[in-house]
């Protein structure tokens, strides 16, 4: 796997030479200093040019950084993007346009997040990437909460559980996973977990994509926690997954609405918990729900 010096004195030899290349930009992680990189940290290039479709009409030059194992080809309007993994394990992600981009860039007042996330003008050829606005590197970071959207996610939590239990109990694993590990996990809990950091680091923190940072941010015993929520494919982890779930999530939404001055509706959550218990102790041939 290529060094990051290695892999951009390779990318601007080739871009220098390319008289129809005018801009490179670096984005994402490896152009803010505050994220956390490592060896398989992707590569985010944009690259502009004169020309779009003479560009795009050979992908031969993605050859030279190394052997290709996959190559993803989009396109979105003006926008021609090359996902690109190396033999070597060298992640790079190529976004294509016209220069005519780092124009309007460079007429904003204030940047998209995407490059107020941070990014670096690699090569400017004609000298108008340096009037583009200079990041602020705080795009992502949690901010707090309304009132609604923190009452909308409690009351979306609790609603869901019932989903979950009664899945389990039908014998719905699929199902009952679907439910408690995406919709439940990445919808409302995740949200929960971020404004728990938000408080405890006076919104100063980006904990990144579902969740990729938490672990770097969390306590130990909430990440135990937290940990304690993933299960198996036995029906009874999968129960107990769930009210640990709903444990973790009742503690952290409790202090974020404490902080908040927002009221957590625990009659509601004492009656869904009331209801999955039901659930769980009801027969496997029960006809009524008694």
């Amino acid at each position: 796997m290529k060094q990051e010096q290695q892999m951009l004195n390779e990318l601007l030899g080739w871009a220098r030479q390319n008289d129809n290349i005018r801009t490179v930009l670096m984005t994402s992680s490896r152009a803010n200093p505050r994220a956390f990189t490592d060896l398989f940290t992707d590569y985010d290039f944009e690259i502009f040019v004169n020309e779009l479709d003479s560009f795009v009409q050979d992908d031969g030059w993605l050859d030279q950084f190394g052997s290709l194992i996959k190559k993803v080809v989009l396109q979105d309007g003006d926008w021609r993007t090359r996902l690109v993994l190396y033999e070597d394990g060298t992640k790079m992600d190529f976004q294509i346009t016209t220069n005519d981009f780092v124009k309007h860039l460079a007429s904003m007042s204030e940047l998209p997040d995407a490059y107020d996330n941070g990014y670096k003008v690699l090569l400017d050829k004609d000298g108008i990437a340096k009037g583009i606005p200079l990041p602020s590197y705080t795009a992502y970071i949690t901010k707090k909460p309304s009132a609604e959207r923190f009452a909308d996610i409690i009351n979306s939590f609790w609603g869901d559980t019932a989903y979950v239990a009664n899945s389990l109990w039908r014998d719905e694993l699929y199902f009952a996973k679907y439910m408690l590990d995406n919709i439940i996990r990445f919808h409302y809990l995740q949200p929960v977990i971020e404004w728990h950091l938000g408080v405890k680091h006076d919104w100063s923190v980006n904990p990144n994509k579902f969740g990729r940072w938490f672990k770097r941010y969390l306590d130990g015993d909430t990440w135990d926690e937290l940990e304690g929520t993933y299960a198996g494919a036995s029906l009874e982890e999968n129960w107990e997954a769930l009210f640990r779930m709903a444990d973790l999530f009742s503690r952290l939404a409790q202090e974020v609405g404490k902080s908040l001055g927002y009221e957590y509706p625990m009659e509601y959550e004492q009656k869904m918990r009331e209801y999955l218990l039901k659930v769980r102790n009801l027969p496997l041939d029960a006809e009524s729900f008694k």
